[in-house]
């Protein structure tokens, strides 16, 4: 019987914090997209008698390599896509959950609060969370 390792307690903080950003990190995502596609002030070499460059010499094939080569763009979009096809797989009743919970603008919801919106026990509630948690943190492959 293969019994999946409990996540560590830090690794579930860490997922949770991400479903209460997710609309951060997409404008996060956006922001650096806009960044690298339209640089500030695009730096020119003035070593004329060096090598050549390694950036490629097609402006369109520079902005590609630095939007499929930037770590925290590709970060942020593993997050993005993880609690999104978490999200889409989830009954309705844990969408509307994960909706009260983490994506309220007041977030002043306890989970009594929560519950009796969803018409199920604190507990139960509780566990449709963790269950959200834990099949995002398998998604994402992290212990």
């Amino acid at each position: 019987m293969n019994v999946a390792a409990k996540p560590r307690k830090t690794t579930f903080k860490h997922v949770e914090a991400e479903w209460y950003n997710y609309y951060h990190t997409l404008n996060e995502i956006n922001r650096l997209r806009e960044e690298i596609t339209f640089p500030f002030r695009e730096v020119d070499d003035e070593n004329t008698g060096g090598g050549k460059s390694n950036l490629p010499g097609n402006p369109t094939e520079r902005i590609a390599t630095r939007l499929a080569t930037n770590k925290k763009l590709e970060y942020l979009n593993e997050i993005a896509e993880a609690i999104e096809k978490v999200y889409n797989a989830l009954p309705d009743d844990y969408k509307k959950l994960v909706r009260l919970k983490y994506w309220n603008r007041s977030n002043k919801l306890t989970w009594e609060m929560i519950a009796n919106e969803l018409h199920v026990s604190k507990r139960q509630a509780m566990r449709w969370r963790d269950d959200i948690v834990f099949a995002t943190i398998e998604v994402l492959g992290w212990r």
